[in-house]
């Protein structure tokens, strides 16, 4: 899995939260709002999240702590999205019958 540059992580997260201060101060103006949707959606392809919010939770704890952790964290939640899905209904393993085993093919 590729993982962002945390400086660019940290430099969309403080344009994110600058926006978010400036459209909480104006929140009528949509060019502000505009350009605050724009920057939580750079965010959340950036963080691989739906919402701008947990893509921001998402962006501070990668920049809290190391890759490792954080790739950790990714197969976790991999792993539980995987087990809600439907699984395939999975083959019978039959057993090689005495002939076959005394008697290996090509022999």
């Amino acid at each position: 899995m590729l993982l962002p540059a945390k400086a660019e992580v940290a430099r969309q997260l403080r344009r994110y939260r600058a926006w978010e201060r400036v459209m909480l101060a104006a929140p009528d103006d949509r060019t502000v709002r505009t350009t605050f949707e724009d920057s939580g959606y750079t965010l959340c392809v950036l963080m691989g999240k739906r919402c701008a919010r947990e893509a921001a939770d998402a962006a501070e704890r990668y920049l809290r702590t190391n890759q490792i952790t954080y790739l950790q964290e990714q197969q976790v939640t991999c792993r539980q999205e995987q087990n809600e899905r439907p699984r395939p209904a999975t083959a019978v393993r039959r057993r090689p019958s005495a002939a076959e085993r005394r008697y290996p093919a090509g022999r």
